[in-house]
């Protein structure tokens, strides 16, 4: 079931909560809302739901699933699975009868007969890989084990569209990981049309076939995680999608200075911000022609498939991190307080003026 947004806003009061927006999700796709805290994302997911209405001064607004037009419909008749981040699950009900829950209540002329309501819950526990514990209450699982519940008891009433709000947000870090390739294997396996809320990049990033990156009300940018990585449409995008260094001074002459360090760049004189992520930082024994990055190792995290290094210098208004391959860490004898200099592979810089594309330059 494809999702349509038109002209979708959404003012509190005087507070502005959403722009318009306009949105078009296709069918089985899974879709991410990814931002910082006050971005609108849950907002946006509330209207598609139902439990918010956008701003009725809005004519041409409009909200479609499929052919459909459900923008004032109420949401008992969306047909829509929600997945709330603490699992709202009834706590004085079994696992099975939380599952059962929403195909016992809906209308007589609806509703399944006993037997395939048993048959379709014991289908859903499988796919979870809950059977085993059917009988068992809310209390007796672990955290991990309850999401999965609260994502059977949505599919139950096999919804046009399953929405999800932060739905690994409450859950350590492992269990987390864990889920996410559960469900996204659960999704291709049954290849529904799903949107969930996400304040985690790595998740965004790992979950969506496509991400919706949101800010201050705003979509961003709309693409796939790679693109949305590699082709950042302005700075916000850049920052928000992972770790930045800054490279910040005074370009004369093609190099750019700032205290003691110096870096040769084709860029016109005057003050310049360049951007640089860690895996584009590498750490050498010694300056060279073009770059003269002095800097201290402070800290160092093995753990990984890479080696991520902090580095210091007086130059430096924030730490930088750089990412190593651990062949290259053993080589170089990496250890702190050891002083080296950082090269960059490529750096990126972001014109104020929103006319001007950004632009990103491999270094020599």
């Amino acid at each position: 079931m494809s999702i349509h947004l038109q002209n979708i806003g959404k003012h509190f009061g005087a507070t502005r909560a959403l722009e318009p927006v306009n949105l078009d999700i296709h069918e089985g796709e899974l879709v991410g809302l990814l931002g910082p805290s006050g971005s609108g994302k849950t907002t946006l997911l509330r209207i598609i739901a139902g439990l918010e209405n956008a701003d009725r001064s809005r004519e041409t607004s409009k909200i479609l699933f499929g052919e459909r037009d459900v923008t004032n419909v109420h949401v008992r008749d969306r047909r829509i699975g929600f997945v709330f981040q603490h699992y709202a699950l009834f706590r004085h009900m079994t696992v099975y009868d939380n599952v059962a829950f929403g195909l016992t209540v809906m209308p007589r002329k609806r509703r399944p007969s006993s037997g395939e309501i048993r048959s379709r819950v014991f289908r859903l526990l499988e796919m979870v890989k809950l059977e085993h514990l059917a009988n068992r209450y809310p209390a007796q699982l672990s955290g991990g084990q309850q999401q999965r519940v609260s994502l059977a008891r949505a599919l139950a009433v096999e919804p046009d569209v399953l929405l999800l709000d932060e739905p690994f947000g409450a859950l350590d870090a492992k269990v987390r990981q864990e889920l996410r390739r559960w469900l996204r294997h659960l999704h291709d396996e049954l290849n529904f049309t799903s949107v969930f809320v996400t304040h985690d990049q790595e998740e965004a990033l790992e979950l969506s076939d496509r991400v919706v990156v949101m800010s201050d009300g705003r979509i961003e940018q709309i693409d796939s995680p790679e693109t949305l990585y590699r082709v950042p449409k302005n700075r916000f995008v850049f920052e928000f999608l992972g770790d930045v260094n800054h490279l910040e001074g005074r370009v004369r002459d093609g190099v750019l200075t700032c205290g003691d360090a110096h870096l040769n760049v084709d860029l016109p004189d005057g003050h310049e911000e360049l951007l640089l992520r860690p895996h584009e930082v590498r750490l050498a024994e010694a300056p060279s022609a073009e770059s003269h990055l002095p800097v201290t190792i402070t800290a160092i995290s093995p753990v990984g498939a890479e080696v991520r290094v902090e580095l210091e210098a007086d130059w430096l208004a924030k730490p930088w991190l750089a990412t190593v391959r651990h062949a290259d860490f053993e080589r170089l004898a990496l250890r702190r307080g050891l002083r080296l200099y950082a090269h960059p592979r490529q750096w990126h810089r972001f014109p104020e003026a929103e006319s001007k594309a950004p632009e990103q330059r491999h270094v020599a």
